[in-house]
């Protein structure tokens, strides 16, 4: 596993996120009490960006459809919900995070 670097931890402050791009790939970095967490930035539910919706805690709120993710697993904690239906979405992806300093690199 490769790690590269994402981001200062200074950028991202305590309760906040942000997106950033890694290899080609969009991830949502995440402040969570102190500690940093990654997971793919794109819903697998319909592919909504998680770093546009709100997070409470360690559960970030898919904007598209309310689906709901723990920032510190991935998994998928709430339905998503269009117009009457609920479904379950699968868990989204998730990386290992190392600090360096005020560096973060993702393990890609």
């Amino acid at each position: 596993m490769e790690y590269i670097k994402a981001a200062s931890t200074t950028e991202i402050p305590q309760g906040t996120m942000k997106k950033v791009n890694v290899s080609g790939k969009v991830i949502l970095l995440a402040n969570v009490d102190g500690k940093f967490y990654a997971l793919d930035n794109a819903c697998p539910h319909s592919g909504g960006s998680l770093a546009d919706g709100k997070s409470n805690g360690d559960v970030v709120t898919c904007p598209k459809h309310g689906a709901q993710f723990n920032l510190k697993t991935g998994e998928a904690v709430g339905d998503a919900k269009i117009l009457f239906f609920k479904t379950k979405p699968s868990n989204a992806g998730c990386y290992e995070i190392k600090i360096d300093g005020t560096n973060l690199f993702i393990g890609i």
